[in-house]
């Protein structure tokens, strides 16, 4: 499965929005708008072993899931002692479509997956041994786990119940060791906070105003998001994953039992407030994904513990049958999936394909490259941050590449070529409708119509792209914050 995901990570053109995570890869900034820094760390890793290529950006995610994998086997083999249910730690992420394949694709989730399983891995060291230092380990992993994606904060609940639910509260509430360890998470997420301190606190205002958003209720959105954790989770996983965290739940809270308590909450509070947000508002596929690993755990240690429980023999053999029929079909799914998109030459979904509608901007770069040899223009224009970085990925520093709205996303990044931009013509690319924006009635810019470009993905036309050679114009790379061009795209 591991040798199908770097293939697949090889053959695949990258998403916009690994793109974008690459060019953050190229700056030296502390953090970012959209996300913090852990990604771009990844993708530099990644880069500086394999090159400027799909699988150098993406190799972080497969040693990602494998890392994930082995803290998951750890954590159950230390609980349980049981072989049967180490193998179900493995597979059951091999048997979900995210964790399966499409963690091959780097996101902000690729990093905060093992992290977040590696705080919980910490404190079931820490339940095994009573040794309080391993809260230290927690409190390193909670850093880095925040350092990848704010939703790690999702998992406080689970730490807090594990340490007070327990007959232990009074102990650990004593301790130095806990409240070091938050101590260490603050200062490894140290660089958000200074970046954001410079920034008026920009990314934390960008990311949670989906928080405090208001909607009207949506049957859609709540669609989409069950829809969704049933097609990336799996059809049969996911419902013997939430069984499984109910279970152990139940075993927990009833018994006070530290890490049946962790791994349940880990799920629950997230899952709870997720499904809540999808009642007004679309989640994204991936967020929900750094939950789950603590489910595949909860429901291989469920699988054991209740033959030693006593429960009636129908039940053992039947939940770990559905864990068997789970695993079969979620892998049997992933590795038809693989070779749809790898090897079939089909388009069965149209348009609205999540591979295909993001593939074939060769096509787009290779016209932009043509009309900057026909029209002398040295630099090229762009008003959003998908094309930017398909852009800046397929260039690679031959041209200047600048979005030039939606500046906040770029505070600090390096001038792209003062000598090729200021004083030369640039090259407009932009998806049709967006190049008709408002905004640039607010410049001097002219704009020549030059030709439309269609983007296509197996005979399939994804989107149209209009060039236009702009001149009398220079972009403004540092607009103040009340500019046209500063602002960013509100995401709620």
């Amino acid at each position: 499965m591991t040798a199908m995901r770097i293939v697949y990570a090889c053959a695949l053109d990258l998403r916009t929005d690994e793109a974008y995570y690459w060019t953050w890869s190229k700056e030296g900034v502390l953090s970012f708008l959209d996300h913090p820094p852990m990604i771009a760390w990844f993708i530099r890793l990644g880069t500086a072993l394999f090159g400027d290529t799909a699988l150098g950006v993406r190799i972080a995610g497969i040693v990602a899931m494998l890392v994930t994998q082995l803290l998951l086997a750890d954590i159950v083999r230390r609980v349980t002692h049981d072989f049967r249910a180490v193998v179900f730690a493995l597979l059951m992420p091999e048997a979900a479509l995210y964790y399966g394949l499409l963690m091959a694709k780097v996101a902000p989730d690729t990093a905060l997956i093992p992290f977040a399983v590696a705080m919980l891995w910490s404190l079931v060291r820490l339940n095994e041994s009573g040794d309080g230092r391993w809260w230290l380990a927690a409190g390193l992993f909670a850093g880095l786990a925040l350092l990848s994606k704010f939703t790690a904060i999702m998992l406080l609940p689970a730490v807090a119940a594990f340490m007070l639910v327990p007959d232990w509260r009074m102990r650990w509430l004593r301790s130095p060791y806990p409240w070091a360890a938050a101590l260490i998470a603050v200062v490894v997420f140290s660089p958000v906070l200074i970046w954001n301190y410079q920034h008026d606190w920009a990314s934390f205002r960008f990311q949670f105003v989906r928080a405090v958003a208001t909607h009207p209720l949506s049957l859609r959105t709540v669609g989409e998001f069950f829809g969704l954790q049933f097609g990336l989770v799996g059809f049969v996983l996911l419902p013997v994953a939430i069984s499984g965290v109910a279970m152990t739940a139940w075993r927990g809270y009833r018994s006070r039992e530290p890490v049946a308590i962790l791994l349940s909450t880990a799920v629950i509070v997230p899952f709870g407030y997720f499904f809540w947000k999808s009642l007004t508002l679309r989640v994204g596929d991936t967020w929900p994904m750094f939950l789950w690993p603590a489910g595949f755990a909860a429901t291989a240690i469920n699988a054991t513990m209740l033959a030693r429980e006593k429960f009636p023999g129908w039940v053992v053999k039947s939940t770990a049958g559905w864990i068997r029929t789970a695993i079969a079909t979620g892998i049997a799914f992933v590795v038809a999936v693989f070779l749809y998109y790898v090897a079939a030459p089909w388009n069965f979904i149209g348009r609205t394909d999540p591979v295909g509608g993001e593939a074939g901007y060769e096509q787009v770069a290779a016209r932009a490259r043509e009309q900057l040899k026909k029209t002398g223009a040295t630099w090229i224009a762009t008003t959003d941050y998908r094309t930017y970085a398909m852009l800046r990925w397929h260039f690679n520093g031959e041209v200047p590449v600048i979005q030039v709205n939606e500046r906040g996303r770029f505070q600090g990044f390096a001038d792209p070529g003062p000598d090729r931009v200021a004083g030369h013509a640039g090259l407009y690319v932009a998806r049709e409708p967006d190049n008709r924006l408002p905004l640039w009635d607010a410049t001097p810019a002219v704009r020549t119509p030059l030709e439309r470009v269609e983007r296509s993905w197996r005979g399939v036309v994804m989107d149209t792209y209009a060039l236009e050679k702009l001149t009398g114009w220079t972009p403004q790379l540092s607009p103040p914050p009340e500019s046209l061009f500063f602002r960013w795209r509100v995401l709620a």
